[in-house]
């Protein structure tokens, strides 16, 4: 899914406040205008909600239910419209629309009686010009009176939000109910939270494995921390005949994400992802020969390749998708790179993570522009890190739309650490494992490699 900066304004409130002296209030006869808007508005009905506030995930959660009664004013003429509105404007941005076109499908039922799916206006404004808040058409229908002569409807409506519903934010929704004529007959508020839900499988980060016997193992993010990770799916065995494999940028639980493998001949071995979590990986196509001369082979996160030679120099070896997507010749991006005992894509197109012989790890992101040099100056992420024998960014486990890590320690637990957004040099800061890790499970030491 695409990443694109949302904003969101809100519609103003505004409040009238009564006149008051330095005497104290001031008491004022009513006007036979005031005593006109009075009678008019004890004769608008009421809308009710049912249970109070209704949290709405917005991710693949699937449908929860909004309900609500009306109790509407006395002599209705005719067939009763509803509508719902979100006191919000979606601004439309630089990256496109700030909500997919489909960001909520609803279904509507009238006292029992269901209508179907019923639609959402989800306008955008331009350049700060006005425009309506999103709405929902509500069917139309005749009421009947009850025995006691009061007329209600009850409403159902199923509220399904993808991810980028949660930009709606938390707006206490006007429903408006009118007549036949035009006027109104109810009105009132219904209270909605758009949070984070479960993101879908293309937003969720995954982890392989290789077993001691040569089988790679996957294990598809969640999109919950509390257990991050399903149960593992075996891709395939023979993988013992490599020594080193790594993805060229984070796989995701939708089956996409490439890695390049190195066998013990030197040669290197491109696997592209097949987008099919059954089978993520495309028969495999030879890169070259030769690289055995390198003691590092590691993806840079945005799917392009850096290997350290024995001498600690880095080189870039960019994709050549004009040339069959393989790899154009290699480009120098510097030496000294022999103080880091481990190299691993930080997830997403978010650049490189190297732990130094000190326990320090350190933090390269890319400039975030074509051409450009792989990296901007390295960032200290923190120290203690050479409890761990195996550090892999997965891309995101959780909801907060961050790169996480995995690291294994020498006891064969892995922890997770969440993605947290650091201050930096670049227009969105650096994104870094975060401070705190909490335990994923025991026995990953059955595994020799892990990426």
């Amino acid at each position: 899914m695409a990443r694109a900066r949302t904003a969101v304004v809100a519609a103003a409130l505004i409040a009238t406040v009564a006149p008051l002296t330095l005497g104290g209030p001031v008491a004022f006869a009513a006007s036979p205008v005031t005593k006109a808007a009075a009678a008019t508005a004890a004769e608008i009905g009421t809308v009710v909600q049912d249970g109070g506030r209704l949290t709405v995930p917005s991710g693949e959660e699937g449908a929860v239910t909004l309900r609500f009664t009306a109790t509407l004013a006395p002599e209705v003429r005719g067939p009763v419209s509803a509508v719902l509105r979100l006191p919000t404007m979606l601004v439309e941005t630089a990256g496109g629309p700030p909500v997919s076109e489909d960001v909520i499908r609803s279904t509507c039922a009238v006292d029992g009686v269901a209508y179907g799916a019923c639609l959402w206006d989800m306008p955008y404004a331009y350049d700060d010009r006005p425009v309506d808040p999103p709405s929902l058409a509500l069917p139309t229908v005749t009421p009947a009176k009850t025995s006691t002569g009061s007329t209600a409807l009850s409403y159902t409506v199923t509220l399904d939000a993808d991810g980028t519903a949660v930009v709606l934010g938390t707006p206490d929704a006007r429903v408006e109910l009118k007549d036949g004529t035009g006027a109104t007959v109810a009105e009132g508020t219904v209270r909605l939270d758009f949070v984070r839900g479960t993101p879908p499988p293309d937003g969720r980060g995954a982890v392989h494995a290789r077993d001691r016997s040569g089988v790679l193992w996957r294990y598809e993010g969640t999109g919950d921390v509390r257990r991050p990770f399903a149960t593992r799916e075996r891709v395939g065995g023979g993988w013992d005949v490599y020594t080193a494999v790594t993805p060229l940028r984070s796989p995701d639980a939708a089956g996409n994400g490439s890695l390049v493998a190195r066998d013990r001949g030197g040669v290197l071995w491109l696997y592209e992802g097949t987008g099919d979590p059954a089978a993520p990986f495309a028969p495999r196509r030879r890169v070259g020969g030769g690289w055995n001369v390198y003691t590092a082979v590691t993806g840079d996160g945005r799917g392009d390749l850096v290997a350290r030679d024995r001498d600690g120099v880095l080189w870039s070896y960019e994709r050549d998708h004009g040339t069959g997507g393989l790899f154009a010749p290699r480009r120098r991006v510097g030496g000294g790179w022999n103080v880091y005992t481990a190299l691993t894509p930080s997830g997403y197109n978010d650049g490189v993570l190297a732990r130094d012989k000190g326990g320090v790890l350190w933090k390269y992101n890319h400039p975030g522009y074509y051409p450009s040099e792989p990296f901007v100056p390295r960032q200290r992420v923190g120290g203690g890190w050479n409890v761990y024998t195996a550090l892999a960014g997965t891309g995101e486990l959780g909801r907060d739309d961050t790169p996480d890590l995995v690291a294994r320690d020498t006891a064969g637990k892995l922890w997770l650490y969440q993605g947290v957004r650091k201050p930096g040099p670049e227009w969105n800061g650096t994104l870094v494992p975060g401070p705190v890790r909490t335990l994923v499970g025991g026995g990953w030491n059955t595994y020799d490699l892990i990426f």
